[in-house]
């Protein structure tokens, strides 16, 4: 093992650059000091004989034997993290962790009562919860760097593949208004009454206000038409704006429950029209699987469906004929594509 050229420590030094866009966020992130990021890159270069980065200035940018390196450190690390993780199951969840992912709303208000009653149940398991978009879940389940996840947006086509995606529960968008609306007394609303109304929602680049678009239009609401007077950035802004008078707006319903049962909101139904979204767990079956993420799966998830759910079934699936053990594919330049790195910015060593 002594003849390796790299060590860990840089692989994770390579990985925190990447990720962190420059060698002094890097260097912050990992609490250690920007020459001493600077001399392990040295010395890694050293000891490949290859440069890792082209250095113009005071930028830098990965190379293409520096992205080859980092697709297969990335991959390293991940499967010694799953060591980690698969001898600490041996106490058989008596320690242990388990890391959820969730898209936005679902992770705001589903996934905390979930945990809520898995740490009833095994106090001595640490539970982290990533919420993010569904496409930086779902890339982050591929990438073993979380357990399993509960997204309502679609799993990016180029993982659809290599996730288990596994339709889990129908989540309504509810539409609400102030409790004092003049439509609040009505049993339902007609979808034309829809136009004329005021509407607060999020940003129209935000993910969650494009899926919530898509779910309309595939019931029949055409959303340019309806007038959104007021862009917030969050979902308990909108439903405090809503409450104020501010408008009307679509929200899962499992955003608003506590509100309905306080009747500061009032929940509208639309003649003929109800508006659902398929919500879904997915993982990666090619990943080790925590004994910790099988309990969940298998004693928490289904209290919070109606569905009959069978985690443990391998429907065929397409295989591309490459490494099975991680979804990042080559490019063909020695590059992964990877969304992150895809978007990533060129490196700024002295930033």
């Amino acid at each position: 093992m002594s003849d390796l050229p790299f060590t860990l420590d840089q692989l994770r030094i390579l990985k925190a650059i990447a990720a962190e866009g420059s060698f002094k966020r890097a260097a912050d992130s990992l609490y250690v000091s920007q020459p001493a990021v600077s001399l392990q890159v040295q010395n890694l270069e050293r000891q490949l004989d290859v440069p890792l980065f082209d250095r113009g200035g005071r930028r830098a940018q990965l190379t293409e034997a520096g992205y080859l390196l980092l697709e297969y450190g990335d991959r390293i690390l991940s499967l010694c993290q799953e060591t980690c993780r698969a001898i600490e199951d041996l106490q058989k969840l008596q320690g242990g962790t388990l890391i959820v992912g969730a898209s936005q709303t679902t992770g705001t208000y589903l996934l905390p009562r979930m945990i809520g009653l898995f740490r009833q149940r095994y106090p001595d398991v640490a539970v982290q919860l990533h919420v993010h978009s569904t496409r930086r879940t779902s890339w982050s389940v591929g990438n073993g760097q979380i357990d399993l996840a509960i997204i309502g947006g679609e799993v990016p086509p180029e993982l659809q593949d290599s996730l288990e995606i596994i339709p889990y529960a129908e989540d309504e968008l509810a539409l609400i208004m102030p409790v004092f609306h003049p439509l609040a007394s009505s049993q339902a609303i007609q979808r034309e009454d829809l136009y004329k109304l005021k509407f607060i929602s999020l940003d129209s680049q935000s993910t969650i206000r494009k899926v919530i678009d898509q779910v309309l239009t595939r019931c029949g609401i055409e959303t340019r038409r309806l007038r959104v007077e007021m862009e917030l950035n969050s979902i308990e802004a909108i439903k405090n704006a809503v409450q104020s008078g501010l408008g009307v707006a679509f929200v899962s319903i499992s955003a608003i429950e506590k509100e309905l049962q306080m009747g500061v909101l009032h929940r509208a139904k639309i003649d003929s029209v109800v508006v659902k979204r398929t919500l879904s767990v997915i993982f990666n079956p090619n990943r080790y699987r925590s004994t910790a993420a099988g309990a969940f799966t298998k004693e928490i998830l289904p209290q919070f469906t109606n569905r009959e759910i069978d985690f443990d079934h391998r429907p065929d699936r397409k295989k591309n004929g490459g490494n099975q053990t991680s979804p990042l594919k080559s490019s063909g330049n020695g590059k992964p594509i990877d969304e992150k790195q895809a978007e990533q910015a060129p490196i700024e060593e002295n930033s």
